[in-house]
């Protein structure tokens, strides 16, 4: 059975499948080619008739990481599919006539270089399922959504988001959503994102809400730093560092240019005046703060009262990290020289870091005591000082649950480990059940409905199960236990800001 529903642009088709209307690949912006290539995001040309929403469509262009021993596609989508129409979102909605349905918009992670809005672990039936209209989108990355080159916007990425979320304000009601009750939540790369957003001028009024999974707002440069990354790219493509230069090169011909800079060996500073670099290597295409769209860095536009008026659900795993260093077997064979020059990279004073996690201390692996200090200093501490600094309603929880995957008699298995939450937030368990799938053979199904159902009612009206803990870099609820854990300060803390 078919559903039409009008946009700005023209009708849309869709299809119903099991209760739930799903609409894939409307676009909310023009192609980015031709005068709209690194330009700000423009509005879809209209089109006559009605225009069929049954395929995902293109993505933008990337190259996807594999991780041994994981199904990587599961959790980022197929990789690169080519095709210029590639900023649209796809909908999921019950499959009647209701109307004000509460609004949840995804942003997907990726480390802003890959990803999509069509992995098969955030398909959102069960938030339709469940009353929900749930969003989500794509968004330019890479050199095409987060390099400040001179003579073109920063920003670009975040720039198509705060669009889609314009989109949405305006074009939602036809579909059945309240655009007074819109939901942003996003994992990774898609949680820095909301971050950002909660702090952006340019964002204020377009959600009542969101949720941080596994993301804070530290993952930002100074835009004078990033652009040193500008220069090493253009020598790598041999074209001048500027708006002219990278125009000359094809989107998908800059893929190996940006893996060669992304490597840890490539020679590239991107620490600040204090010596710290806060992306720690994941990648080198973050968000920039300094223009229009991030004119403070994140925490300091919190310290003045930005985002106030947003309701925020904040958290990590307690593992992040293990989705790294576990596969890769870096956790069990990492040596300390190794350990202490990769931290030295990133932050100051890292062997008096690595020390306070046990490193040196009999009986401790190096790699363990690397491990654990990226867990937090990666992820935990910065979405806990993300939070104390917010100054509207908030609450943090942490996902707990341990994926058995790569147990061994003598090691650990992936644990709490980075996108573990994930297919229990949107009860997609079974995208992620098997030889490769990071949940293992039997993930709990129980704890899927519980964390799922908590999604839901907070998208819905902001319940939780949970009262606000203060302050917020000390309790946390966990998730895979239901209880309020006292955390003492992380081991990091006398090391960072």
């Amino acid at each position: 059975m078919d559903m039409i529903v009008p946009t700005g642009a023209g009708l849309v088709r869709g299809t119903v499948v099991d209760g739930v209307a799903r609409f894939l690949g409307v676009p909310y912006a023009a192609p980015p080619t031709g005068d709209r290539r690194f330009a700000p995001p423009q509005p879809p040309e209209s089109w006559d008739g009605v225009r069929d929403a049954l395929d995902p469509g293109a993505s933008a262009p990337q190259r996807v990481r594999g991780v041994p021993g994981v199904d990587v596609e599961a959790l980022v989508g197929k990789g690169w599919l080519p095709g210029d129409d590639y900023l649209t979102l796809n909908i999921w909605k019950p499959a009647d006539d209701r109307t004000a349905l509460p609004v949840m918009v995804f942003i997907h992670g990726g480390g802003f270089v890959l990803g999509s809005k069509d992995a098969p672990v955030q398909d959102g039936s069960a938030f339709a399922r469940d009353g929900v209209l749930m969003v989500a989108i794509n968004y330019r990355l890479g050199v095409e959504g987060f390099l400040p080159i001179p003579g073109i916007p920063t920003n670009l990425g975040l720039r198509d988001q705060i669009f889609a979320l314009q989109w949405v304000r305006d074009t939602i009601a036809a579909f059945g959503g309240d655009p007074a009750n819109v939901t942003v939540f996003g994992e990774s790369a898609g949680a820095m994102s909301v971050a950002n957003l909660i702090a952006s001028p340019l964002a204020k009024g377009l959600f009542r809400r969101a949720i941080v999974q596994s993301g804070h707002g530290a993952m930002t440069r100074d835009i004078g730093v990033a652009q040193r990354l500008v220069k090493a790219l253009a020598k790598r493509l041999k074209i001048t560092p500027d708006a002219a230069g990278f125009r000359s090169v094809a989107p998908g011909d800059m893929l190996d240019a940006m893996e060669a800079v992304s490597k840890p060996t490539a020679r590239l500073d991107l620490r600040d005046a204090d010596g710290r670099e806060p992306v720690f290597g994941i990648s080198r295409f973050v968000p920039v703060h300094g223009d229009d769209v991030l004119p403070q860095k994140p925490l300091d536009a919190l310290k003045t009262g930005a985002g106030a008026e947003i309701d925020l659900l904040i958290g990590t795993n307690a593992e992040e990290m293990n989705l790294y260093f576990v596969p890769t077997g870096v956790r069990e064979k990492l040596g300390r020289w190794l350990a202490t020059w990769f931290v030295h990279k990133h932050q100051p004073q890292a062997r008096k870091l690595l020390n306070a996690y046990g490193m040196g201390t009999k009986g401790v692996k190096p790699g363990h005591a690397f491990t654990d200090a990226l867990h937090d200093l990666v992820f935990r501490w910065p979405a806990r000082r993300f939070a104390e600094e917010h100054r509207g309603r908030r609450h943090m929880y942490e996902f707990a649950w341990r994926s058995p995957l790569f147990a061994t008699p003598t090691s650990i298995g992936l644990g709490a480990a980075h996108a573990m939450e994930l297919p229990f937030v949107f009860d997609t368990l079974a995208s992620t059940t098997g030889p490769e799938g990071i949940c293992g053979d039997a993930p709990p199904q129980s704890l899927a409905d519980r964390v799922h159902r908590i999604w839901v009612d907070f998208a819905t009206d902001g319940r939780l199960p949970w009262d606000a803990f203060t302050p917020y870099n000390r309790l946390v609820y966990q998730l895979a236990d239901g209880e309020a854990t006292y955390e003492p300060p992380m081991p990091c803390a006398p090391y960072l800001p």
